[in-house]
């Protein structure tokens, strides 16, 4: 793959780190300032609310320099949100500083998926995403296992006695750890080399970005194989942000566990996701990437199951499935995505479409599991609903996909080369 690859892909994985530790972390926070039980999955909200607001803008930011200045600035971005947060003292001073960090992360997506369009062939893509993907969620396993460990009261004692000024907290100590893995992912993407590409841009005028990007949106939503692919991926991450809090709250009523012990069981979703991933860039290729379709709906049926679970053990079994099934979907149906969105558009306009979709899925599904927390619905009865409707989604994005094929067939697309104009 090469020594700029593989740059790019410790840059994420510190990133990332930050990213789930700091999520920890921020709950940790929300408790400690006696904040209601429906604002924790408002966290997630108000991280992903950038992605959509800004989708118009932070593609063209992403084509407008080298990818690793815009990494670099980014992850500048999280780290001035960490200050914000770690000086918060109240629940929605802490909402905003965490939104602060999820604008750097808006910023930093279309370019750490658009490098790879630029610096990979199309038939590299299942592979590199594998590793992005796979890289990503050992991150993400890290970064739960280290939010939960730095607010374990043994941990939090340690980092204290160091007395440094303004750190009276456990949740301070933890805020200045992950700042630092912010710090070591920005000085990373300082050393990803530039690819050559042409970044200028023709248009500044914010208007015709949103046009432009409207444009976007119809092209990979009108086009046979982006729409399916861009279906799946925008369900698969609003799915799993919702079930990272269901996991959460099912690991309190079910097992009694404190935030974090249950943060732990995110690592092992997490686990399952790095596994599912890894298999798929081994046997799935991008001409067979929609034929993975059906795992999605077997995922939901998985995730009902965790109703019957009474023990840990059980549990776990199924949260590792639940992983597998989800990574090996989602890796070649990503890579079908990036592919298709770079041979109608720009790669960085490309993964800003794919955010602001996926994104809205999230705010989408994370605002009805807040409000049927407001409601105070039992878990069990969230979480067969939360199946249900994953299986039944993918079943009409199945039939959707089998319904374009009977019409004309569209997977001789696969593998093309980009537009020259």
């Amino acid at each position: 793959m090469g020594r700029g690859f593989y740059t790019i892909m410790a840059a994420q994985f510190f990133s990332s780190l930050a990213d789930n530790a700091l999520l920890v972390v921020a709950i940790a926070l929300l408790i400690d300032l006696h904040a209601p039980e429906y604002l924790t999955p408002m966290l997630k909200f108000v991280f992903v609310l950038f992605y959509v607001l800004l989708a118009p803008l932070v593609g063209a930011f992403a084509d407008s320099m080298a990818k690793g200045w815009v990494m670099f600035i980014s992850n500048s971005i999280k780290i001035i949100g960490c200050a914000l947060l770690f000086f918060a003292a109240h629940q929605l001073s802490a909402l905003g500083a965490y939104a602060v960090v999820g604008l750097g992360a808006a910023a930093y997506s279309p370019a750490k998926y658009g490098i790879l369009t630029e610096l990979l062939p199309p038939e590299k893509l299942v592979i590199a995403n594998g590793w992005m993907e796979g890289l990503t969620v050992a991150s993400i396993i890290l970064g739960t296992v280290i939010g939960g460990l730095l607010i374990t009261p043994s941990v939090a004692s340690i980092l204290l006695t160091a007395n440094l000024p303004l750190i009276n907290t456990a949740v301070d100590a933890s805020i200045i750890v992950i700042m630092l893995f912010y710090i070591i992912a920005a000085i990373t993407n300082l050393f990803i080399p530039d690819t050559g590409i042409d970044h200028r841009i023709l248009k500044k005028n914010p208007v015709f970005l949103f046009h432009d990007f409207v444009r976007c949106v119809k092209l990979l939503w009108f086009d046979k194989l982006g729409q399916i692919s861009l279906a799946v991926t925008t369900l698969f991450w609003g799915a799993g942000a919702t079930l990272q809090f269901i996991v959460l709250k099912w690991a309190e009523v079910a097992l009694g566990y404190a935030l974090n012990k249950a943060a732990l069981l995110q690592g092992v979703v997490a686990i399952g996701i790095a596994l599912g991933s890894v298999l798929a860039a081994k046997l799935v290729s991008l001409r067979r990437s929609l034929d993975v379709i059906p795992l999605g709906i077997a995922m939901g049926i998985v995730v009902i199951l965790i109703i019957t679970a009474q023990n840990i053990w059980l549990a776990v079994v199924l949260l590792v499935i639940i992983g597998g099934l989800a990574g090996f979907f989602v890796v070649p149906m990503n890579a079908l995505l990036q592919h298709r969105g770079h041979i109608l558009m720009g790669a960085g306009h490309s993964i800003a479409v794919q955010n602001f979709n996926e994104n809205l899925g999230i705010l989408t599904m994370l605002s009805l599991y807040a409000l049927l927390i407001w409601f105070d619905v039992h878990i069990y009865t969230v979480i067969a609903l939360f199946g249900l409707f994953v299986s039944t989604t993918m079943i009409m994005v199945r039939k959707w996909h089998l319904s374009n094929q009977s019409k004309q067939d569209s997977l001789h697309l696969i593998g093309t080369q980009k537009r020259q104009f």
